[in-house]
C-alpha cells in the first residue's frame, strides 16, 4: 500500500484532476468528503467522455454520441467521480484486494479504515511486489507455517522461484490438501509441487 495517497476534495476542477493525474503518474483519484472520508472515484474513464463527445466538422448541434453526456458536461471532481467508490479495509490481506480488483475491474483500490476514512492506496503493482520476495524468506515463512501443523512439521521445504516444493512424508494423506492451502497463503509463493515418495508425486495447480 502507498500511504502518500494522491486525492481531491469535491470540488477539485476537471483541469486540477488531469493535471494531478500526469504529475503522479495514476490513472485514478479518490474524492474526498471535507473529514477524509471517501466519497468516491474520479477515473480516466471518467474524465474521456468531455473529449469523446467534443464536436467535430460537420456535426449538428447537440449531437452527441452518448444518451447520458452528463459526464462530458462535467466539470467537478464530484458530477465527474463513481461512487460509492470500490474501497478495501485496512486490515485486509493481498488476497483479498486482489479479488476486488478483479471482481470490479480497477486498478487501483482506496484503503480505507473503519470510519472510511483515506489511508492510502493498493494498485496492481502493489499486489505484484510479493512476487519479489527471496525464496530464502519464503522458504523460512512456509517452514514455520508447516510447524504450525504437527503431523506436517516434518517435510521438506525447497523453494526456486518462488514455486515451493514439500519432500517427504504425512502420517495421514487426507492432509494433503490442508497443508497445501497452507502453505499456499504464504505471500510470494507462485505454486507449490508435492514429492512425498515414490508413491505421491504430484502438483498442486493454481
Amino acid at each position: 500500500m502507498t500511504r502518500a495517497a494522491v486525492a481531491v476534495g469535491g470540488q477539485a476542477s476537471y483541469k486540477d484532476i488531469v493535471t494531478l493525474m500526469h504529475q503522479w503518474k495514476v490513472s485514478a483519484l479518490p474524492v474526498l468528503a471535507g473529514d477524509g472520508r471517501v466519497i468516491g472515484v474520479v477515473s480516466e474513464a471518467d474524465l474521456l467522455p468531455k473529449e469523446e463527445n467534443r464536436p467535430t466538422a460537420g456535426s449538428a448541434p447537440g449531437d452527441r454520441p452518448f444518451a447520458d453526456a452528463s459526464k462530458a458536461d462535467a466539470l467537478y471532481a464530484e458530477q465527474l467521480m463513481s461512487s460509492p467508490a470500490v474501497t478495501v479495509h485496512a486490515d485486509a490481506t493481498t488476497a483479498e484486494a486482489a479479488r476486488i480488483m478483479a471482481r470490479r475491474r480497477v486498478k487501483r483500490l482506496p484503503v480505507v479504515d473503519s470510519g472510511g476514512v483515506l489511508r492510502g492506496i493498493i494498485s496492481r503493482g502493489d499486489l505484484l511486489k510479493v512476487f519479489l520476495r527471496s525464496d530464502d524468506d519464503i522458504a523460512a515463512e512456509a517452514r514455520t507455517v508447516l510447524s504450525g501443523l504437527p503431523a506436517a512439521s516434518g517435510l521438506d521445504v525447497r523453494v526456486s522461484d518462488g514455486v515451493v516444493t514439500l519432500g517427504g512424508s504425512l502420517s495421514d494423506r487426507a492432509l494433503v490438501p490442508l497443508v497445501a492451502r497452507a502453505v499456499r497463503a504464504v505471500e510470494g509463493v507462485v505454486d507449490i509441487r508435492l514429492d512425498l515418495g515414490p508413491a505421491t508425486h504430484s502438483d498442486v495447480g493454481a
